[in-house]
């Protein structure tokens, strides 16, 4: 895909995709979103209004508040790729959500999605 179908689609549009991908193995919308604020910063409300206003992937990641610093330590590959040898930072953010949405509905543990320590 190219920068521009990428990045000028609505977040609205394909967030859907991450609901119903973590639905289908048992997971929940609340958990969903909770990702999607960690890795942002993004309040509740913040997100719900970015998703009415139909904000497009790029700005939804750089006007994000507080891109949580452990987001570097979401390795592993997706789409074929490995998330963490991309090199555009923009895809990288978006890449980083796919990976942790894949994790959520692989049934992994929140804590572990959140690269919280143990």
């Amino acid at each position: 895909m190219t920068k521009h179908r990428v990045y000028g689609i609505s977040f609205a549009k394909v967030y859907p995709y991450y609901i119903a991908k973590a639905e289908k193995k048992g997971r929940t919308k609340t958990e969903v979103d909770e990702i999607i604020r960690w890795l942002t910063g993004y309040s509740q409300e913040e997100l719900e209004t970015h998703l009415q206003n139909q904000t497009d992937f790029e700005t939804f990641y750089t006007e994000a508040p507080a891109p949580n610093p452990s987001r570097v330590l979401i390795k592993g590959v997706i789409c074929g790729i490995r998330v963490e040898d991309i090199k555009e930072p923009l895809m990288q953010e978006i890449r980083y959500l796919d990976k942790l949405i894949d994790e959520l509905a692989k049934g992994k543990a929140m804590e572990k999605i959140l690269r919280k320590k143990q």
